[in-house]
């Protein structure tokens, strides 16, 4: 810090040199000298594990902690005395053992993430090009931006019952309930990151060539980036969410067993234990997807618009 103090001072020690011997030319050398210093980050190292440890890794274990510390409490206590409406930690890490050992627990995370990532590619692959359509053409978006805000606001599990008539139980239908509960939003946050463009990039790229499918691929997917990647964030979680409904109401051998059935299968045998661990590992996922995938992607893009300092 004290480095960047001093680096401001000599910057503006050197615009008032300027000012003293060559005039306005000067000013305005010592006037960039000046941003530049001031844009200088006082750190350019990589953090140090300890730094990581204590400001990302140890306040979620801190929570953690402090959850199981109330949830046992409420079982040691007796404040819930009927482990039918909850079980104790130890009993649902009990059914994590037995998933384990059986193993059975990848199977259940594995079938529902395959079907939750491909069903979003899908997604992305639709919803990105109608986008685009909707911002940059007038007609289209009059003709079909209302429903796709309807359609965004229209709950996934709506569609579970018309994709079972339609496809039958196989996972056709599931990747139909992912792509209708989740292409809205990813073209929605496309379309609200067109529209957030400054038109004087548009301009400047007309003026460079850059028109037509150039201009989208170089000025407008890059400008309307931050948009985008909030209706991709959102898209997942719409494509998650409309998986796990799909596997709660359709269930059939040849699907296998997902989270949601799984869940479905807790609830049916009456085992709390097994409801909490379908929980807790629907939860794990995404917070695993957000962690690996898209915060990373976030933080790359604050960076590269200088809103977000490497330290």
């Amino acid at each position: 810090m004290a480095s960047t103090e001093t680096k401001a001072d000599a910057a503006v020690k050197s615009v008032k040199d300027g000012k003293s011997n060559d005039g306005n030319s000067s000013d305005l050398a010592g006037l960039e000298a000046g941003l530049d210093a001031l844009e200088t980050t006082a750190h350019t190292g990589r953090p140090s594990f300890r730094q990581t440890f204590v400001e990302k890794i140890l306040p979620p274990l801190v929570a953690v902690a402090l959850m199981l510390v109330v949830w046992q409490s409420l079982i040691s206590f007796k404040v819930v005395t009927d482990p039918s409406k909850l079980p104790s930690p130890s009993d649902v890490w009990g059914e994590v053992k037995d998933a384990w050992l059986q193993g059975t627990l990848l199977d259940y995370i594995w079938t529902s993430v395959s079907r939750g990532l491909l069903g979003f590619l899908f997604a992305l692959a639709i919803g990105t090009p109608l986008g685009l359509l909707v911002a940059r053409v007038k007609f289209v978006r009059a003709a079909i931006g209302p429903i796709l805000s309807g359609l965004q606001s229209l709950p996934s599990v709506a569609w579970v019952p018309p994709a079972v008539i339609w496809l039958g139980l196989n996972n056709s239908m599931m990747f139909a309930v992912i792509l209708l509960g989740a292409v809205p939003s990813i073209a929605n946050g496309l379309v609200s990151g067109v529209d957030q463009v400054p038109p004087l990039f548009l301009r400047a790229g007309r003026t460079l060539g850059a028109t037509g499918l150039r201009g989208t691929w170089h000025i407008v997917m890059p400008a309307a980036l931050p948009g985008y990647l909030a209706g991709l964030k959102q898209g997942w979680a719409f494509s998650w969410r409309s998986l796990m409904a799909a596997e709660i109401i359709a269930s059939s051998p040849d699907l296998g067993i997902g989270l949601g059935q799984l869940l479905e299968n807790g609830r049916t045998a009456s085992s709390m234990s097994m409801v909490f661990l379908a929980i807790f590992l629907i939860l794990f996922v995404g917070i695993a997807i957000d962690l690996l995938i898209f915060s990373p992607l976030e933080r790359w893009v604050l960076r590269s618009r200088g809103l977000l300092v490497k330290s």
